[in-house]
């Protein structure tokens, strides 16, 4: 199981040291870096930031939002960056839900989100591959465009930059069931938001057809410290916000994933509190058991046991939220 970093997104401003992270993680031999976006920063400025200050680490987006960019324009990003970072770039892309993309990209909502990311993944597949000029006669990326609004005059076209890689990895973000089993098929791995190394049942028969090299790399929480409730806090303040926040009451994946955990009923409950202007009390609401099981918190001798169940399942890249460079260090030294 390989270790990757994973940032997130900037929140007031810059976090001056997301570059410190990122090169001591470097120098401790993880394998990856991670950056994200949601109606802030986005993800591959920050990505091509580190990219120039280190030499060796692999560089991710999880997730860079597809309602950001058309297809061919997450493709080119992608493609400058691995040409730039020497063929270090992964593309983590993940479809949202109707609250950030209606409003704050201001577009619609797919009515059939799998079909969208199916022809999303393979614009950017074939824009990659380079073999012909681009051509989908898809539902929602149709390329070239033949709407009712078009002038007619679209031609299919092929990047003018030769791609670095045509096999440059391009992982989903993916919740429900069918959303996961379609990553497997169409995806060269699957970043799911959270991970309970205790219930892999949840996901066995959507993994059962992943080919060989397959990535399951899971965000998770890594926190050393002496008491076990203390550092939840921030765990439990991020599903508070997730469950609480990131979403429409009757419509929020993060809620719904979390009722698959078995927890539906206090996910129900931190909406209803979260929606109600008591976010102090959406938090304190998010079971402790909820927030341990996804995450890795306490003494180190309490992450090294809990470590082991990580080892055990399908996980093959262990994405640490991590606070500080000494976290990082006993993380390294545990998984080694």
């Amino acid at each position: 199981m390989r270790l990757g970093l994973a940032l997130g997104y900037w929140g007031r401003g810059p976090d001056p040291r997301h570059l410190e992270l990122t090169r001591e993680a470097e120098r401790l031999g993880y394998h990856s870096v991670w950056t994200a976006e949601s109606w802030g920063s986005d993800a591959f400025t920050p990505l091509t930031w580190l990219a120039a200050h280190t030499s060796r680490i692999a560089l991710g987006t999880a997730v860079a939002q597809m309602a950001a960019r058309t297809p061919t324009a997450t493709a080119m990003q992608a493609l400058t960056l691995d040409h730039l970072s020497g063929g270090r770039m992964m593309l983590g892309l993940g479809l949202s839900g109707p609250q950030v993309v209606e409003g704050w990209y201001g577009r619609p909502f797919p009515k059939s989100p799998l079909t969208a990311t199916r022809e999303y993944v393979e614009v950017i597949r074939q824009v990659l591959a380079r073999e012909a000029p681009v051509r989908l006669d898809g539902r929602y990326h149709a390329h070239p465009y033949a709407g009712p609004d078009a002038t007619g005059l679209g031609k299919p076209l092929k990047p003018i930059v030769h791609p670095l890689r045509a096999g440059l990895p391009v992982l989903l973000g993916a919740e429900g069931p069918k959303n996961i089993a379609q990553t497997v098929r169409i995806a060269d791995g699957w970043l799911p938001l959270y991970w309970s190394p205790s219930r892999t049942e949840l996901y066995r028969e959507a993994l059962a057809d992943a080919r060989d090299g397959f990535m399951v790399a899971p965000m998770a929480q890594v926190r050393v410290c002496a008491d076990v409730a203390e550092g939840l806090r921030p765990v439990k303040a991020m599903l508070g916000f997730y469950i609480g926040g990131m979403g429409h009451a009757a419509r929020n994946f993060h809620a719904d994933l979390m009722g698959r955990f078995g927890y539906e009923a206090e996910a129900r409950r931190v909406q209803e509190l979260f929606l109600a202007g008591r976010r102090a009390e959406a938090i304190d609401a998010v079971p402790d058991a909820f927030a341990d099981e996804i995450s890795l918190v306490g003494p180190r001798e309490r992450i090294a046991e809990r470590l082991e169940l990580w080892r055990e399942g399908p996980v093959t890249d262990l994405l640490a939220v991590a606070p500080d460079a000494e976290t990082l260090r006993v993380l390294a030294e545990l998984a080694g």
